[in-house]
């Protein structure tokens, strides 16, 4: 067969993986899987007769290399194929985060925040929506909405006002916060690792565009639930306090696994200084809270999402065919066209782009998709490969937030809202969301033509 059946056989998959996860009738590992099984037979095997295509995408020569675990001191290199850097990293911090929750160690920062601002509903509507923002800095954003916005509904519960705005507002937040860094949104993380950029690349470029948009969503979010939040403040039961150290369940596990968070934080902030990779230090993190937690090792290990982490892996492959066979080359060549060759339309494409899309369809498979497009597109356009990442990561971390389905954390916590009895409807979620998504979008594409055009 021709490159040309090749090409058709991986868009056909490709296609069909992304409808039946939309449809979301199957699980979205077991369509993953099933779809790069299907690559590495119809595409690799049966059209192109090419094991060396197939062994490049699943990429487990690269664990065993010296660079995939130290870099001395430089950025990682970029990957194609399977990215098993971001699989054991995800891994490691899934696992650090579940000995954090069974530590109570976010349902005692939630309420440690609200008892410091005396449990108003005012000062907690913005405290709460800064800490959703700088959790997600390092913490997967669906663990932070799951403790925040059942915090949230508990203290809506004793002092009395509605938790809906709130909610809508921390899971901006979270959205937002995620597209800061590196290891805030899974897309981040597999940018990061397949591009090579470090911590730090992403926190002086996304997280300055982050920065000044958190200054701005705070305040329209303010002004378009202010009457709501007023209401609520003045008839408040501030005869209610509870102590936040009742949501800590082991002491000593609580202060290891503070110290653990830190030490977390300060790898990941260093890493491009000490030379390790983000897999190792995803390892380092997993194996102090297995060893620190001890009896409790096994029940962690348990609680580990693994279909999360079979869902990437055969994401990753279906990508891989899509590469392999070329046909990302001439999706980048009509984006490309489409621009002109101007660079600052080529970015606005990308940005707004990838925020419309993303609103709808999950972005960790769209930006695996996107990823060698760009690589493509920075040479054929001649424009710097950090700057279309940046556009993409802005796009498609802050894109999802449009939708009460554009990201897992608008899913958690619309849920979590409806389980106490406060619907959010599509009308109500976007009302708020989407003009907020907007805002982002028109701030970061500022910056982003004034800094690098």
């Amino acid at each position: 067969m021709t490159v040309q059946a090749s090409q058709v056989a991986a868009v056909v998959i490709f296609l069909s993986m992304f409808a039946l996860i939309i449809t979301d009738k199957f699980e979205r590992h077991v369509v993953t899987l099933l779809c790069a099984f299907s690559t590495l037979v119809i595409v690799f095997g049966i059209c192109m007769h090419s094991p060396r295509a197939a062994w490049e995408t699943l990429a487990v020569q690269n664990i065993f290399t010296p660079g995939f675990w130290y870099s001395a001191g430089a950025a990682e290199s970029a990957s194609t194929g399977i990215n098993w850097a971001t699989i054991i990293f995800i891994a490691g911090m899934m696992i650090m985060v579940e000995g954090m929750a069974e530590a109570g160690f976010f349902r005692w920062l939630c309420m440690t925040i609200a008892r410091i601002v005396h449990y108003r509903a005012i000062p907690i509507f913005f405290t709460f929506m800064l800490m959703s923002a700088l959790l997600s800095m390092f913490i997967d954003s669906i663990t932070v909405i799951l403790f925040l916005a059942a915090v949230t509904v508990e203290l809506a519960q004793l002092l009395g006002f509605d938790p809906v705005p709130m909610i809508l507002s921390e899971i901006f937040c979270a959205n937002l916060g995620g597209s800061a860094t590196m290891c805030g949104d899974p897309p981040n993380i597999i940018m990061g690792t397949s591009l090579g950029f470090t911590f730090n690349d992403f926190i002086t470029n996304t997280g300055l565009m982050a920065g000044v948009s958190m200054i701005a969503v705070v305040i329209y979010f303010f002004l378009i639930f202010r009457k709501e939040l007023e209401q609520d403040e003045v008839h408040q039961n501030l005869n209610v306090h509870p102590d936040p150290m009742e949501a800590v369940h082991d002491l000593r596990s609580f202060r290891i696994s503070y110290v653990i968070f830190l030490l977390a934080v300060v790898l990941l902030v260093t890493h491009a200084q000490t030379g390790l990779t983000v897999a190792a230090i995803g390892v380092i993190i997993a194996a102090i809270t297995l060893l620190t937690a001890w009896k409790k090792a096994p029940e962690l290990l348990k609680k580990v999402d693994y279909r999360t982490l079979l869902f990437f892996i055969g994401l990753f492959v279906v990508v891989g065919g899509l590469e392999q066979t070329g046909f990302l080359q001439i999706v980048a060549d009509m984006i490309g066209k489409a621009s002109g060759g101007n660079p600052m339309i080529l970015v606005a494409i990308i940005m707004w782009v990838s925020a419309f899309l993303s609103a709808f369809i999950d972005n960790i498979p769209f930006v695996a998709t996107m990823l060698p497009v760009i690589r493509a597109l920075s040479v054929s356009a001649g424009v710097d490969l950090s700057v279309l990442a940046w556009a993409l990561s802005i796009g498609t971390d802050v894109g999802g937030s449009a939708t009460p389905i554009g990201a897992s954390a608008n899913v958690v916590g619309t849920s979590i809202a409806a389980r106490s009895g406060h619907l959010i409807t599509w009308g109500r979620y976007c009302r708020s969301a989407a003009a907020a998504t907007c805002i982002v979008l028109l701030i970061s594409m500022g910056i982003m033509f004034i800094r690098y055009f």
